[in-house]
């Protein structure tokens, strides 16, 4: 059997070997070294922002902004169906109420028609996540949120070096958060980013990653926070990706352009769309649709590439089917059919950064003769 290619493995031969060294021989590997700040800086010139938080992952990142921004019970938070449920976890938690749209099954993203009608006099907040490659029409969130005076968190986790009309994805609303597990763009190996233009967030944001102590009595809190403190050594690691932002994510457009013209007229497939009137697909990931008249679903094609040495991952599994929800009583009757069948036919492909042409050209023969 030929090697397997894994859906993802990164590339690390810019200068993190380099930064991790300096950790080790200067001793600084904790979370107060001085390429925390280097990072944090260089990452919010970026994307265009005031303030960027490092936090230990992208999960955490979210948690701190709902935190932060004083949500709690009662409160409603329009997020779509579509999504990892880290973008929902400490709504729940903090006794807030998930409201849910679906997706547009062409972009995969959210379907920003449908929030106006999901808000009440309870809504709090919309959580817009962008998805796979291509970013939110957020536009119209941005104006039913001024509108409405409601916040704006905005997931970027997926979406390093992207751009919606022609303005950094990570620029939007009140406060954003990005995600640098090892299948990004840019990895630290597990860690995130909260961004923000506002003061007083930041601060917040800073303190709720250090247990909330206090400058001057440091062992009384007033408030509760986490230990959500990056390393030295991991922030050395994302400031060297992040010299080389821009030439990954070529690669990544680079990548997602060979496997649609190696892949179009499979009949069984569905390709991911390249471009939209806002945004050219930054290819997070190579996603595929089986067709519904195909005889196979996600599950089936995916163990048929496996058994030919593919590596792939399954689209995200709808809120309102989690298990753990539904037994806390949540998203009783609810249907979203567009979430659904992306979950159902929707997986990707081998995508890491590290993968080479003749491995692409391997994924696209092996996927032809599966789906062809």
């Amino acid at each position: 059997m030929p090697e397997f290619i894994p859906v993802n493995e990164p590339l690390l031969d810019g200068n993190e070997k380099k930064y991790l060294l300096e950790c080790i021989e200067t001793g600084w590997i904790s979370s107060e070294g001085p390429f925390i700040k280097m990072f944090e800086e260089k990452f919010a010139a970026r994307v265009g922002r005031k303030h960027a938080v490092a936090v230990t992952n992208g999960t955490a990142a979210i948690d701190a902004a709902v935190d932060a921004l004083g949500i709690g019970p009662g409160d409603e938070v329009i997020l779509p169906a579509f999504t990892i449920i880290s973008c929902i976890t400490q709504i729940v938690r903090c006794g807030a109420i998930p409201v849910l749209v679906d997706s547009d099954s062409k972009t995969w993203n959210m379907d920003v028609t449908q929030i106006e009608a999901k808000i009440t006099t309870r809504t709090k907040a919309i959580m817009v996540v962008h998805i796979y490659g291509l970013p939110v029409d957020i536009a119209p969130v941005l104006d039913v949120a001024k509108r409405y005076r409601l916040k704006v968190i905005e997931d970027a986790a997926e979406m390093h070096g992207q751009t919606y009309k022609g303005q950094p994805c990570g620029s939007f609303g009140d406060i954003s958060t990005f995600s640098f597990y090892p299948n990004k763009h840019l990895t630290t190996g597990e860690g995130g980013m909260i961004v923000t233009d506002d003061d007083e967030l930041a601060e917040t944001c800073r303190s709720l990653r250090n247990l909330c102590f206090q400058p001057q009595k440091r062992f009384v809190h007033e408030r509760l926070g986490w230990n959500l403190r990056m390393t030295n050594m991991q922030a050395a690691l994302g400031l060297a990706q992040l010299e080389r932002l821009d030439d990954f994510v070529n690669r990544k457009r680079s990548m997602g352009l060979r496997y649609t013209k190696l892949l179009e007229g499979v009949r069984g497939l569905e390709l991911p769309l390249g471009k939209t009137e806002y945004a050219e697909n930054i290819y997070w990931v190579y996603g595929l649709l089986i067709n519904d008249s195909n005889a196979l679903n996600a599950e089936q094609g995916m163990k048929a590439l496996a058994e030919k040495g593919i590596g792939t991952r399954p689209f995200f599994y709808p809120m309102h089917q989690q298990p753990v929800l539904r037994r806390m009583g949540l998203f009783e009757d609810e249907h979203y059919p567009v979430a659904e069948r992306l979950y159902r036919q929707g997986f990707y492909i081998p995508s890491g950064m590290a993968l080479n042409n003749m491995q692409i050209q391997r994924c696209a023969d092996v996927v032809r003769e599966v789906f062809g």
